[in-house]
């Protein structure tokens, strides 16, 4: 089950999209969206298993920390501890902590985080990543020191936000990009697949009452279901099963709720139980 844990459970640090019309990206011709600094907490219970995972037992809860803006960057930070059991009585914790900072223009990104295994430290990662021309160069420090390069297009967490929202205003339902958001050991990049369904308005009926906030209720929203692929990684014929998909319900100040995560051999609800807006910044 260890084993299982560490390969599992990766920080959701961002929402991201598949076929018909494929969104090519140049870095600098989206729309600035602006996005709420805010807290919020999910609380993880298990929605179905599949196969023989073994696993019959979950609950968890996610802590998530964003701030900044355009003009001093974006900050991050990120908790996820998730108690899983199985059927021959065994139960694990992983304690996943991980903080990323995010350039307002999306040229650089720094990240570091530390995957604890039942209190043990089982992996700890810090690294940086710049943008040139035509690539990201990306230097760690931990766990093996190193660098690695991935193409011009490949985008960061927040910047990967802030175009599946802008794509939403403008009525698109389908965004294709590489993203780089340095989980794991910092050494792949993914490739994300995001589809964005019609756009609401107004408080839902199966509201989380968290979410029964006035800075919500005239906001627009949008269901996104986001998949990830490890790059690379084509199976005969095509096709290819993710690393894992989530999907949530989508403001456009950046806020999500409703959230599902799915991990393949078992799928995870996320209820929105706490929401707090922090204090915006004076950026222009």
């Amino acid at each position: 089950m260890a084993t299982t844990l560490t390969a599992t459970f990766r920080p959701v640090l961002a929402a991201s999209a598949a076929a018909a019309a494929l969104l090519a990206f140049a870095p600098a011709a989206w729309a600035d969206a602006a996005l709420a600094p805010h807290r919020a907490i999910y609380e993880l219970k298990l929605k179905e298993t599949r196969g023989s995972s073994g696993v019959d037992r979950i609950r968890g809860r996610i802590v998530y920390e964003f701030t900044g803006d355009s003009c001093e960057g974006y900050a991050l930070s990120f908790r996820q501890v998730t108690e899983i059991g199985s059927g021959e009585g065994d139960t694990n914790v992983s304690d996943l902590r991980a903080a990323t900072w995010e350039d307002g223009k999306a040229q650089s990104f720094r990240f570091t985080a530390q995957n604890y295994l039942n209190q043990q430290l089982d992996k700890d990662t810090d690294g940086r990543a710049e943008r040139a021309a035509d690539e990201v160069k990306v230097v760690l420090t931990k766990p093996n020191k190193g660098e690695k390069e991935f193409e011009g297009r490949t985008l960061f967490p927040t910047e990967h936000l802030k175009r599946i929202i802008a794509a939403a205003q403008k009525g698109e339902t389908l965004i294709e990009a590489p993203v780089y958001d340095g989980s794991e050991t910092g050494e792949k990049s993914y490739d994300t697949l995001a589809v964005i369904g019609r756009q609401s308005e107004g408080v839902p009926a199966d509201v989380e009452e968290a979410a029964k906030r006035p800075e919500l209720s005239a906001a627009k929203r949008w269901p996104v279901s986001v998949s990830y692929f490890e790059r690379g990684k084509r199976e005969a014929g095509g096709e290819q099963t993710p690393v894992y998909a989530m999907s949530f319900d989508l403001y456009d100040n950046g806020v999500s709720r409703a959230m599902k995560i799915d991990y393949g051999d078992f799928v995870l609800d996320g209820e929105l139980k706490e929401l707090t807006f922090l204090k915006p910044s004076d950026c222009k």
